[in-house]
């Protein structure tokens, strides 16, 4: 990726720190996403215009001074993701992940922003939080712990009216509660059995619900595993009819470089191998029917910034799986160009997840998450000019 795609307007403004606010920077990010995406201009501009307002007073905050606060979402606080999903034959679908709490002066505002946001967001696009409002005692106490409060995602779709889910924190209560607060908060939603079903993990990590038109709404947790081998990886999937061993392990093997052991082989210069993971992994239950207790979907995600040198060999990384599927890979290519005009080398973190995605009555999915990188570009791991030595040997 060496250039902009000629029919992405604006890219001389890509990526500048010392003009605009932030709102303007992600505005300008999702309109040439979402052409990308197959969305319209007009498309485009609703979405763009209800990511600025959402996002509320720390969208009008210049550029140029320091992130309002430390948001959970990227590394550099920016309070804003985009994602695309990719399944074969189609136009992969683009996701943009939101604080609206975002610069509140506390953790308990932040929850109560968020909550007014979404409403409003219902209001407008008519449909319902009721589940939301059933957990709400669970998930926003008096005074929270933990790095969020609640996120907003929106799942953008032609005509400008997106599909909504809202990320919750299940250590609102404590990290020791945890556990309890996702039990109580499936039996509530009348998956009575479904925690069980979950298998082991480090930390749960978040509750997820689908609000608005889905076919088949979905309660997702999610849950932390730090330094798991692939073989280990592969028990994690409680689904029926999920993804076996091998295309687990094949995935790891791409995204990561690690044999079936979770251990890559020595670096160019004769270092030790290196563990599988070193931000967690995170698997994702996904549950819709409230008859049995197993989940109906399932994905892995792998923090490709944390264990890859930079984001060239993310984005080689993510184009070799796509392929493997059989799934174009130009729209994330031109994805990176439209949200930076720096060289994909020249940093890490852009490419923050890769993810595998199965849903029952559904083709497996390829998830790409794209940091706004608003604030600041993390330094690759290895210098461009190292990285080009060692290949060229």
């Amino acid at each position: 990726m060496t250039a902009v795609p000629p029919h992405i307007p604006g890219a001389e403004s890509i990526g500048d720190p010392d003009t605009g606010t932030l709102g303007e920077h992600t505005a300008r990010q999702l309109l040439r996403l979402g052409g990308i995406a197959g969305l319209s201009a007009a498309d485009s501009k609703v979405y763009a215009r209800t990511l600025v307002e959402a996002l509320g007073p720390v969208a009008d905050r210049p550029l140029r001074l320091p992130p309002a606060d430390d948001s959970f979402i990227s590394d550099d606080h920016t309070p804003v993701e985009f994602s695309l999903s990719f399944e074969p034959g189609t136009a992969p679908t683009l996701r943009v992940l939101l604080e609206p709490g975002a610069g509140a002066p506390d953790p308990a505002e932040n929850g109560r922003t968020g909550l007014r946001v979404l409403r409003r967001l219902a209001d407008r696009w008519g449909f319902s939080t009721g589940r939301l409002d059933e957990l709400e005692d669970l998930f926003f106490p008096p005074a929270p712990k933990g790095p969020l409060a609640l996120w907003c995602a929106l799942e953008l779709r032609p005509g400008g009216v997106p599909r909504v889910k809202a990320y919750l924190n299940p250590a609102a209560n404590g990290a020791k509660n945890a556990a309890r607060t996702v039990r109580k908060a499936l039996k509530r939603l009348g998956h009575r059995h479904a925690f069980k079903s979950l298998p082991d993990g480090d930390r749960h990590l978040f509750f997820a619900l689908d609000l608005g038109d889905w076919a088949e709404p979905r309660v997702k947790v999610y849950l932390a595993h730090q330094e798991l081998s692939a073989p280990q990886a592969a028990g994690l999937t409680q689904m029926a009819d999920g993804p076996d061993a091998g295309e687990i392990e094949e995935f790891l093997r791409i995204t990561t470089g690690t044999d079936a052991d979770g251990v890559a082989g020595p670096d160019a210069d004769g270092r030790p191998a290196r563990r599988l993971m070193r931000r967690p992994l995170q698997s994702c239950h996904a549950f819709t029917d409230r008859q049995t207790s197993l989940p109906t979907g399932f994905t892995l995600y792998v923090p490709v910034r944390d264990h890859l040198p930079h984001d060239g060999e993310a984005l080689a990384r993510a184009t070799d799986l796509l392929k493997r599927y059989g799934m174009d890979p130009a729209p994330l290519h031109h994805a990176l160009a439209a949200v930076t005009s720096r060289q994909p080398e020249d940093g890490v973190g852009l490419v923050a997840y890769l993810g595998l995605a199965h849903q029952e009555g559904r083709p497996p999915r390829i998830m790409t998450y794209i940091s706004s990188e608003a604030y600041e570009v993390r330094p690759p791991a290895v210098p461009r000019a190292e990285a080009a030595a060692v290949a060229g040997r």
